[in-house]
């Protein structure tokens, strides 16, 4: 009997250790973990009694609201996207069984008033509703739903920057979503179909897209060319129609004709290729990417969305960005001119055009301008950042004189505008399919001391980047300066 009650004492003992060791384990270390894990039900449901700050666009249109819900008692927060899918890829989404996209996730502390806010965490404290701190941001959307009608279907992106302060003022892309559907009825976007392949539509194309830039890329070409103090912009060449490079030609994009005597200046306003593989050749991919690093290639483009919905521009290979200065097997001839396995992203090309108006200086982008307190007070305020000098004044000048040639009565003349002074750059890319093309333009213009550059890519195109994209750019142009602005 003794033997029983000792054996049944020292299980009781072992049992009441086991649950102090749980219990401490659970409390003390896996606390966070818990707290942390996406899938904890008491978390998610303790997320949604938070009244989030909206998310809003120009003239204070929202983007993103506040549905109020009662369930057993309790008052919900649910999200809804007024302006559909107009600027989806920016806002993104945040969702009970989704998760969060875009702006709802990378600056989800402050939409939750997590960010240390005093009057949150006293709401926390008395069990008051928490309210977020809203987010006002640069874009457009008159703008961005000009740039959207432009695209009229097809695949594609637009960015429009503020030259002198690195505002976004458009972030458009086709396909898009509505972020309305994500939560009950994502098989609906998962049905979206679009002339391209992949559609993915739920992928910010703007920022984390990857695209050959074609003749867009001979921007940083000229300017290197320029800057190393070898070549002036009426520098001369011959061009026979093609360049060759290892053994083997590189021909112009119109094969018909080639251009003769030419200067640097035509041979940007024309896109001869052969000029600037050539050009490639005499500075080597080295100074090329030391150049190309200087208006930000290589480097994650900054901006207040997800890291992981931003890619770095550059070489590629194999789905890895690659250095030359690592690997020196690079065609330093079809490098110069935007082909090689050059992959770059419509943000990335805004900003090349922005830096070229903008004296050499790269400015920051950002798309949020200020964080405000459920009181209205300002938490934060954006302010222009300049990132450094690409190329020096007088070189981006000259670039910038060549650029509105290529407007004026060059390859971009489907970008001109009466009473707007507009500068750009082709670019037609080849995709590995026979016929179809990647189509780009990139360009800037101002007036009255405003100044705005601007990307265009349009994919699996059966032209050019004249005949596609230069009028996508005009109509952005259009509406961001308004009507006066007429051809």
């Amino acid at each position: 009997m003794n033997d029983q009650i000792r054996k049944l004492a020292l299980v009781g003992t072992a049992l009441i250790v086991v649950l102090v060791v749980a219990t401490t384990y659970w409390q003390a270390w896996a606390a966070g973990d818990l707290a942390d894990r996406q899938d904890n039900q008491i978390q998610r449901v303790a997320q949604f009694t938070v009244k989030r700050g909206e998310i809003i666009g120009s003239a204070g249109r929202p983007l993103a609201k506040n549905k109020r819900q009662k369930i057993g008692g309790r008052t919900f927060f649910f999200r809804g996207y007024p302006q559909g899918g107009l600027a989806a890829h920016v806002v993104g989404y945040s969702t009970q069984s989704r998760a969060r996209a875009g702006l709802e996730r990378s600056l989800n502390d402050y939409l939750t008033g997590s960010n240390a806010n005093l009057g949150a965490v006293l709401d926390k404290l008395t069990g008051a509703t928490v309210t977020g701190s809203s987010l006002h941001l640069t874009l457009n959307l008159k703008a961005q739903r000009a740039a959207l009608d432009a695209l009229d279907g097809r695949c594609g992106s637009i960015v429009a920057l503020d030259v002198r302060t690195g505002k976004v003022l458009v972030m458009a892309n086709l396909p898009t979503y509505n972020p309305n559907l994500i939560e009950e009825s994502f098989g609906k976007i998962a049905q979206i179909d679009a002339p391209c392949r992949p559609v993915a539509p739920l992928i910010n194309r703007a920022t984390n897209g990857l695209y050959a830039p074609g003749s867009t890329f001979k921007v940083v070409t000229a300017a290197a060319a320029l800057d190393s103090g070898k070549y002036e912009p009426d520098s001369e060449f011959v061009d026979p129609g093609y360049c060759e490079v290892y053994g083997r030609r590189v021909n112009n994009y119109d094969t018909t004709r080639p251009f003769g005597k030419v200067d640097l200046r035509d041979a940007l306003k024309y896109s001869v290729n052969s000029v600037f593989c050539n050009i490639g050749k005499e500075l080597g991919s080295k100074r090329i990417v030391e150049y190309a690093k200087r208006f930000g290639f290589y480097s994650t483009p900054p901006l207040e969305t997800p890291a992981n919905e931003r890619a770095p521009s550059g070489l590629y290979e194999q789905g890895e960005l690659f250095d030359p200065e690592l690997d020196s097997d690079v065609d330093p001839g079809r490098f110069a001119f935007g082909q090689e396995r050059l992959l770059v992203t419509p943000l990335q090309m805004a900003m090349l055009a922005g830096t070229i108006a903008n004296d050499g200086v790269v400015m920051r982008p950002y798309v949020v301008e200020e964080i405000r307190d459920p009181d209205g007070e300002i938490v934060t305020r954006t302010k222009p950042d300049e990132l450094g000098r690409a190329v020096e004044p007088e070189t981006a000048r000259a670039v910038a004189s060549m650029m509105r040639g290529a407007v004026e009565d060059g390859t971009g003349t489907a970008a001109k505008i009466s009473g707007l002074a507009v500068s750009g750059k082709t670019g037609t890319a080849e995709t590995g399919v026979r016929g179809l093309n990647t189509t780009w333009f990139i360009c800037f213009a101002g007036r009255e001391g405003r100044e705005v550059a601007v990307a265009v890519v349009v994919e699996q195109q059966r032209s050019t980047g004249g005949q596609t994209a230069a009028p996508i750019a005009r109509e952005v142009l259009q509406a961001l300066f308004g009507p006066t602005a007429n051809s």
